[in-house]
């Protein structure tokens, strides 16, 4: 077909616009905006970008980590803090300059870069229509993958807590897929990796609990008539059969975070839980009282540990380079080894132990020491230490 002079305008445009379309449905789209809130198929999120809830409460991006400048974890965080409330890949860090999340044209929503395998957050199943699936970061902070026209949720982050519990994310059993619903805290306050403490729902007794390493350090105590627990007097609750969920009537931002030393907190600074000053033979604030055969006979009621500044003599410690343990978990060794009287840190990120032999090997001193728990013998004090 020969076309005239005159229909050369409209066949140039009509190409435009092909190529355009052509374009747009082949080439990945990088969410750059900051009033961005949704993913559809053929998107992606990079270090340079992020999603923000509608009305900003929010956001989601490739946060840098304080462990390396080069590796990242794909984060959501309250707008205006610092604070994490889920992470998409805490035990594997990605590539910072090649962390990729996309939604493709499949139907799986994954996080890819050029280290390690691509962890698939969601797939769907075949055969599947990718006009009518979005992701979206909404104001209560969950990220949501949802079938628009079935109006049905694919995958959300809210059935994958981390550390952090917000209102409307439940804790306890899913009944459909038997997954569980807790909280686990991090390993040290700078790396979010799966740490020793959990907090459940245990739906027979219909109580929180708080677990180190599966051993129960801390009960929420029962639930009483006005959907409030024995040991969290000042807070409403929803509670089912199966699980639970805390209420915020005023609508502010209301963030609970179990610490890496057990500690439940509000992040407007109130105390929730605390496990960490739980020790086996108290029951004051939900701890729970273990068996005597649990009980070291060197530690009695009122032994606690404090946080001191002073040296120790080196041949009087011993180090265990173990990046897996925990604070909690140094405390608990020593707390069980009677020849033990302190311990801190091996690693400058929290991790690893040095546990100290003899009550002679530390001196209390001031600028240049460092900070040990030490035990002190039948004290009255109110908690083991705080973390921030």
């Amino acid at each position: 077909m020969i076309s005239t002079e005159k229909e050369k305008p409209q066949l140039l445009l009509l190409f435009t616009y092909l190529s355009l379309f052509w374009w747009m449905t082949s080439t990945s789209i990088y969410v750059k905006a900051e009033n961005i809130d949704s993913m559809k198929p053929g998107d992606k999120l990079n270090a340079t970008s992020m999603l923000c809830s509608k009305q900003g409460r929010y956001y989601m991006n490739f946060n840098q980590t304080t462990q390396s400048e080069n590796f990242t974890y794909l984060s959501i965080v309250a707008k205006g803090t610092t604070w994490v409330v889920w992470i998409a890949n805490r035990n594997q860090l990605v590539d910072k300059n090649s962390a990729v999340l996309s939604l493709d044209y499949s139907g799986v929503l994954k996080i890819e870069s050029k280290i390690g395998e691509p962890i698939i957050l969601y797939s769907s199943p075949q055969p599947f229509n990718n006009s009518t699936i979005v992701a979206t970061l909404l104001d209560t902070g969950n990220f949501v993958l949802k079938d628009i026209r079935k109006n049905i949720v694919l995958w959300q982050s809210f059935d994958h807590p981390t550390d952090s519990w917000l209102p409307e994310m439940k804790l306890g059993v899913n009944r459909k897929t038997g997954e569980n619903w807790s909280l686990v805290s991090y390993i040290s306050s700078s790396i979010p990796a799966s740490g020793p403490f959990r907090l459940e729902w245990e739906p027979t007794r219909k109580e929180l609990v708080i677990k180190h390493r599966e051993k129960v350090y801390w009960t929420s105590g029962k639930l009483m008539k006005n959907n409030r627990f024995e040991h969290i007097p000042g807070e409403d609750f929803d509670v089912k059969d199966f699980e639970v969920t805390y209420k915020n009537p005023n609508e502010k931002l209301t963030i609970w975070t179990l610490l890496e030393t057990g500690q439940l907190i509000n992040r407007g600074g109130v105390d929730i839980a605390r496990a960490d000053i739980c020790y086996g033979y108290n029951t004051k604030g939900g701890c729970q009282k273990w068996r005597d055969a649990e009980i070291p006979t060197c530690r009695n009621p009122g032994d606690m540990f404090d946080s001191r500044q002073g040296y120790v003599i080196e041949d009087m410690v011993y180090d265990i380079a173990n990046a897996s343990y925990g604070i909690s978990d140094c405390q608990d060794m020593c707390w069980s080894n009677c020849s033990c009287f302190g311990f801190k840190p091996f690693y400058n990120n929290g991790t690893g132990c040095v546990i100290l032999v003899s009550s002679k090997g530390f001196n209390i001193a001031g600028i240049g020491s460092d900070s040990f728990y030490i035990l002190d013998k039948n004290t009255d004090h109110k908690g083991m230490y705080i973390s921030n």
